[in-house]
């Protein structure tokens, strides 16, 4: 017999195969003898309670007497390329899984990326950290990968009914990701897991018939008659101009490829100002969340790193966090020099001593024109206006200005700073002065708020960093059928977050998917 339950057990239980049998046994009404089967189908934890509890999703099979496990996992093959390739720019999850999606199918992909293979990134990374040197083509947002495999890969996504979300996660773990992101409710791979994945996605597409180039920046599309017809690229090393044409073409640039967004302003083709969010990193000690959250000194070996999320209205504007990263470090995300934009990011463990998250104010585009007039790029400029400042504060280099919680809320500058995750540094500076009060007002009394609902959290333990400016794109580039009253181009296809249509890695998959299924619908 077959059955499917949601049971909620100790951190014990969920850990031990046997004792989960014998809960499992009790609920059912049979021996723990008597079952053939037991698979986790879905994992989340329960810490609303004084006790600490895990929720799981069973799938059981008990009294079949000629039982055997046949069940194997999915594996994915794909045909060797063949007719005219697709070009896609941007080797992120958008870029990839349309890649992956279209040599399932036997369409080639070219896949031209601006920066570095995923190994190679790290020097450029580690430049950043140590030595302030932002190169604007290989960094924590441009590269193989993209920006989310630097900052640590988490798989959360409320997608859902976008696309076929499991595939993606099934997808990721046929390339080497740990079979647990297939039943957490918050799968999460860690930046030192991600870069031999993408790796492997990269062997299978090169290994069937696909190419990956890198360092080769596009700069111009070929165009005939407001069709695409491929794009002009330059070698960020040796300045070599080259040019890629193909069937169609799959622009998946991600949200900080700001040279695009101004290409099409420039060329006069439609774009759109979309809402985003800018804050801060906020940092706490991840025994301080630890204890707030499971409601004990200790967490214990069998409980993960604690997390949060949290959202309010404040003063007519919405505040939330972004990006929780438990056990987590703040990274510094520049992608030129003059600016600093910080992100975070976890190893797969997630075993640092602090925890951080963004705290953004939400901003709609007509709350940002009046920092720009600047049309459908106004955001972009309040953007770069925040991360121009940030960088001037810290004496011109990527040491970041930051403000303790409670001394922000109290608009008093704090007279030292606690130990803090971010490497290059962090500088006392009043956050609550260097935003504009319309960011500032509503941060402090969300914080406000977040302390009464969270006992805890609002603390001068805390630090606050600036700047969060990336959480999304702040422009949208519409697909063909959406600006049928504009002059746009056809033959391209827009993807993923840098076109507004996606918001992080598992979303981003899905519309890279989405785009080749198009391209598909009409090559075969």
């Amino acid at each position: 017999m077959n059955a499917e339950l949601q049971i909620s057990v100790l951190p014990e239980e969920a850990a031990n195969i046997h004792k989960l049998k014998i809960v499992v046994a009790s609920k059912i009404g049979v021996s723990q003898n008597e079952i053939n089967h037991l698979e986790v189908l879905r994992r989340s934890i329960d810490a609303r309670g004084r006790e600490v509890k895990f929720v799981l999703k069973i799938k059981v099979i008990y009294n079949e007497i000629d039982f055997v496990n046949t069940s194997k996992p999915i594996h994915y093959s794909f045909k060797q390329a063949f007719k005219n390739p697709v070009i896609i720019v941007g080797a992120g999850p958008a870029g990839y899984f349309a890649a992956l999606k279209l040599l399932e199918r036997g369409i080639k992909p070219i896949i031209i990326e601006r920066g570095k293979a995923v190994k190679e990134r790290r020097r450029d990374l580690a430049a950043i950290t140590k030595e302030h040197l932002v190169n604007s083509n290989s960094n924590y947002c441009f590269g193989e990968g993209g920006a989310g495999t630097y900052s640590d890969g988490k798989l959360y996504t409320r997608s859902t009914k976008r696309g076929d979300v499991k595939r993606i996660l099934e997808l990721l773990v046929q390339h080497g990701a740990n079979e647990n992101i297939l039943i957490d409710a918050h799968p999460h791979i860690g930046t030192n897991k991600l870069p031999q994945i993408i790796t492997a996605i990269r062997n299978t597409l090169e290994n069937h018939g696909g190419e990956v180039h890198f360092n080769e920046k596009v700069f111009d599309f070929i165009i005939k008659e407001d069709k695409v017809l491929g794009v002009k690229t330059e070698n960020t090393i040796t300045q070599q101009i080259s040019e890629f044409r193909g069937d169609s073409v799959i622009l998946a640039t991600g949200h900080s490829s700001r040279d695009i967004f101004e290409w099409f302003n420039n060329n006069q083709y439609l774009i759109e100002a979309k809402p985003f969010a800018m804050g801060v990193r906020i940092e706490h000690p991840q025994g301080l969340i630890d204890e707030i959250q499971y409601h004990k000194k200790e967490r214990g070996p069998l409980l993960p790193p604690a997390s949060y999320s949290l959202v309010t209205q404040a003063l007519n504007k919405g505040v939330y966090s972004f990006c929780m990263c438990p056990g987590g470090i703040i990274a510094p995300c520049a992608t030129a020099p003059g600016e600093i934009v910080t992100n975070g990011w976890s190893p797969s463990k997630r075993d640092n001593p602090f925890a951080n998250s963004g705290l953004v104010v939400e901003v709609k585009p007509e709350d940002y024109q009046k920092y720009s007039n600047d049309g459908p790029l106004a955001g972009l400029r309040l953007q770069q206006e925040f991360e121009k400042t940030a960088f001037e504060s810290g004496g011109k280099t990527q040491v970041a200005p930051a403000q303790r919680m409670v001394d922000f809320i109290n608009n008093r500058i704090s007279d030292n700073l606690p130990e803090c995750s971010y490497i290059p540094g962090v500088i006392s500076t009043p956050l609550n002065i260097l935003m504009p009060k319309e960011f500032t007002r509503p941060m402090q009394e969300a914080l406000k708020m977040f302390g009464k609902n969270m006992k805890g959290y609002l603390t001068n333990e805390a630090i606050l960093v600036g700047f969060e400016t990336r959480t999304s794109s702040p422009t949208r580039i519409p697909r063909e059928k959406e600006s049928l009253n504009h002059p746009q181009l056809t033959n391209l296809y827009p993807c993923g977050e840098g076109a507004g249509y996606a918001g992080g890695i598992i979303s981003a998959a899905i519309d890279g998917e989405k785009c080749a299924e198009a391209i598909l619908s009409k090559l075969i």
